[in-house]
């Protein structure tokens, strides 16, 4: 089976986390989709694969390579989707021989994927391409990446001519909603190095990610009748406006590129009475990522000494950190990954990631995890679509990479 099969059987699946629930996995359509997992993974000769109670699968491809012993490594995707995107009810189409045209998704709707808005599209004229209907996401991230990881499984596992080293692969819950790793077993797992499956476009090795942290505004506003209402109300909506308004406007997500960071808003509510604000806050640069931190301690100091202390409290998390400088030290990661993608036809592309992916926590956690393309774009939005021949060179890379390893002591 390829991987683009294996991909529409997923989207069957409609596995998106949920940040507001307290449990691992955070839905149960993960179990459900995991446990499929396990048993496609014993039918291609996985005998150990298996699932925890916390929706982590991990399996072993054994080495075929007499008396070896060297590097394991491993291979990790995600099996949730994200919420805030229609994810359930997918409907997949193959174009082939894409012309490099508007592509209908929608009769009755009218929805386009069009080149002109979708440049990656022009990567792809010939190809075989996979979309939707244009009302859901495809949910190739990071679906994707587990069709890839399988595919090469069961190539490895059907031609024994192939020689490779202990290869270890591994699914995660929740990854979308930040939790991806947080009951990753590393030892468990037993891979000394590995890497995610869960980037963009073919040849992509990245290396590099943000440093990530949120922020939780509370602002305490006092009501009372409009009509009876001056110098006495203090409205925690325009307060928690205001505050907003303190932070650098050119600093927003939709402003920022390349090594630029942000500050994002991501959700607002309340009443006169209190509001709610939640930020993200994201730089490669960790001493720029402080800054952003005082950056809203100042502006809360600030409301507080106009509106009266305890107008505004603030709580900051940190979130995860740039894996780079846990990748620096094991750059035979990303030189073999480069040989990897060479070798197949493609062109290595490192770019820094404007994100995080579960291979950010798992490099400090001891599990040096450099990140790979998928073969797929649009991540997270109903323009999703992913190249066949794509995620077929992604496969190639997959068993390169374990080939190389075979023989790396």
């Amino acid at each position: 089976m390829r991987a683009y099969e294996r991909l529409i059987n997923y989207t069957k699946y409609a596995t998106a986390s949920d940040s507001q629930s307290n449990t691992c996995p955070s839905t149960p359509q993960q179990l459900i989709f995991g446990q499929a997992l396990v048993e496609e993974m014993k039918s291609i000769g996985i005998l150990d694969a298996n699932m925890d109670e916390n929706g982590y699968i991990f399996g072993t491809i054994e080495a075929n390579i007499d008396n070896w012993s060297g590097t394991v490594i491993g291979f990790i995707s995600h099996v949730d989707v994200v919420r805030d995107v229609p994810y359930k009810d997918i409907k997949t189409r193959l174009i082939e021989n894409y012309d490099g045209k508007d592509i209908l998704l929608n009769t009755d709707k009218n929805i386009i994927l069009s080149p002109k808005e979708f440049d990656t599209l022009n990567s792809y004229v010939g190809c075989d391409l996979l979309v939707t209907d244009g009302t859901t996401l495809l949910g190739a991230d990071d679906k994707a990446g587990i069709a890839e990881i399988l595919t090469a499984a069961e190539i490895l596992k059907n031609h024994p001519e192939i020689k490779h080293g202990t290869i270890k692969i591994g699914f995660t819950p929740d990854e979308e909603i930040g939790r991806g790793a947080d009951l990753f077993d590393v030892p468990r797992f037993g891979a000394e190095f590995a890497y995610t499956l869960d980037g963009a476009a073919f040849g992509e090795v990245e290396y590099e990610t943000f440093n990530a942290a949120s922020a939780k505004i509370v602002v305490n506003g006092t009501n009372i009748h409009p009509g009876a209402a001056k110098d006495k109300m203090k409205n925690a909506l325009l307060i928690g406006m205001e505050f907003n308004a303190l932070l650098p406007e050119a600093e927003r997500p939709e402003l920022t590129q390349g090594y630029e960071g942000f500050y994002h808003l991501t959700h607002m509510e309340g009443i006169v009475d209190e509001a709610k604000l939640e930020y993200i806050l994201r730089d490669h640069d960790s001493a720029k990522l402080e800054e952003k931190k005082v950056m809203i301690q100042k502006a809360a100091e600030q409301i507080n000494a106009k509106y009266g202390e305890g107008t505004i409290h603030i709580e900051i998390a940190d979130s995860y950190r740039n894996m780079m400088e846990q990748i620096k030290p094991h750059w035979h990661l990303i030189d073999t990954a480069y040989e990897a993608v060479k070798e197949v036809g493609g062109t290595p592309i490192s770019v820094p990631v404007r994100g995080g992916t579960d291979g950010s926590r798992l490099s400090f956690m001891g599990l040096p995890c450099p990140n790979l393309g998928t073969g797929s774009h649009n991540h997270h939005g109903k323009m999703e679509y992913a190249c066949i021949q794509a995620m077929d060179q992604c496969v190639d890379v997959i068993i390169k990479i374990a080939e190389k390893y075979g023989v790396r002591k």
